[in-house]
């Protein structure tokens, strides 16, 4: 089976990983949030070293298969992980991130209709301009626009999770409504690439190999991953999100709960706090 090793995205994931287990270690992390963004570096490699990687520059539906994966799974994966909130509590000297993470430029950068353009608007600039054939003949172009891809989606889960601190506090339904406009996004892309003309045509009829789809086929195929694996890849985060939400409202219950348990409680010290009081009304 053919494999390929890409230098830049393998030191970075063991960078990225080595950094983050100490730092787990010396906090003593929840080990399914380090499992959950190790899993997440571990994508990247798949992505850029497996028979993938080989093929991404032959076939279009394998490079959409990339870019779903990078887009939606390996950032949900590494938002799982809480990597913002582990570098709050083991590096106390990130005061920048401390003194602008809630401050009025980063709230509007997560605005809920920001966030969605942000999740949306790579994908379109990739498939709906010359960029595409950009990619497939430079790697530093292809490997700035993969960074782009993972980066856009860490940012679209790590405001929608709430799981690190977030500058906005903004409601459940609204998440449900970002992941809604991103299913309509995906299946006017998809429809695009389905119905429209080919992308890099003179690149891909130059490395077909002789086997395989044909580039319109190919680019169906492709067109059906970003659509429906799109759409599939994003069902955990829905169902996270549902989670989380039943969980914020069985907490606000049980703080109400005990709110109301403690009243009685109080009123029976404002009551023993005046003796004469207390007095006057046992005599009645």
């Amino acid at each position: 089976m053919p494999l390929i090793f890409n230098a830049p995205a393998v030191l970075g994931v063991l960078g990225s990983g080595t950094l983050y287990v100490r730092a787990a270690r010396r906090r003593g992390w929840p080990p399914g949030r380090t499992v959950a963004f190790l899993a997440g570096l571990a994508t990247i490699v798949v992505i850029t070293c497996s028979p993938l990687a080989v093929y991404d520059t032959t076939f279009f539906w394998v490079r959409a298969v990339q870019t779903v994966t990078l887009l939606m799974i390996t950032p949900l994966l590494l938002a799982l992980g809480a990597p913002i909130r582990l570098l709050l509590d083991t590096f106390p000297r990130a005061t920048w991130l401390r003194r602008h993470g809630r401050g009025p430029l980063a709230r509007a950068l997560t605005f809920p209709p920001v966030v969605t353009i942000v999740l949306v608007a790579p994908v379109l600039v990739l498939y709906l301009t010359p960029l595409y054939d950009l990619t497939l003949r430079s790697p530093l172009v292809d490997g700035l626009a993969r960074l782009t891809l993972v980066l856009a989606g860490f940012t679209y889960f790590w405001t929608r999770l709430g799981l690190d601190p977030t500058p906005r506090e903004d409601p459940h339904l609204v998440s449900v409504w970002i992941a809604f406009a991103e299913v309509v996004f995906d299946g006017a892309l998809g429809l695009v690439l389905w119905l429209g003309p080919l992308l890099a045509p003179a690149h891909y009829a130059a490395a077909h190999p002789g086997w395989g789809p044909d580039p319109r086929t190919d680019q169906i195929i492709g067109a059906g991953v970003l659509w429906i694996g799109g759409d599939v890849a994003g069902l955990p985060f829905v169902v996270a999100l549902f989670v989380r939400w039943a969980r914020d409202d069985e907490r606000r219950a049980k703080q109400v709960d005990a709110q109301l348990d403690a009243a009685p409680a109080a009123d029976a010290l404002w009551w023993e706090s005046d003796p004469a009081l207390a007095e006057r009304f046992r005599r009645r």
